[in-house]
């Protein structure tokens, strides 16, 4: 049983910063590629970066290019997501997944989330 696990949320003010880790449980993911994906309230979950196999290709939406930066350790299956410059439009939960399908018809590859981790960005 695959277990993804989201830390390092909080509430911040605008202009601040975080760091969020995710440490998938279960299986190694290190052949695969990983993304943050978020939930703000009321809406659908949508993906915001990805990280491909390699730890190096990178893929970023269009709101958080710039500010937000994917990494990730291979050995330990560990996925981490440095976010700054925070708005408050970033208000949502964030989860973490490996992917299939890369950038176009991205697919979580694990069918049970997480339980995300809630960031609250004040102006």
């Amino acid at each position: 049983q695959v277990r993804l696990v989201e830390s390092g949320g909080g509430f911040v003010q605008a202009g601040g910063s975080l760091n969020l880790s995710c440490k998938i449980l279960g299986r190694t993911v290190a052949t695969d590629d990983v993304g943050w994906f978020r939930q703000p309230p009321g809406k659908d979950r949508q993906k915001v970066a990805l990280m491909a196999y390699n730890a190096v290709s990178t893929w970023y939406s269009e709101s958080v290019r710039g500010r937000f930066t994917i990494s990730r350790d291979r050995i330990n299956d560990e996925v981490y997501l440095q976010m700054d410059n925070l708005r408050p439009e970033d208000t949502a939960v964030y989860f973490c997944n490996a992917v299939s399908g890369w950038t176009t018809r991205t697919t979580p590859l694990f069918d049970s989330w997480g339980q995300g981790t809630q960031v609250t960005v004040s102006s």
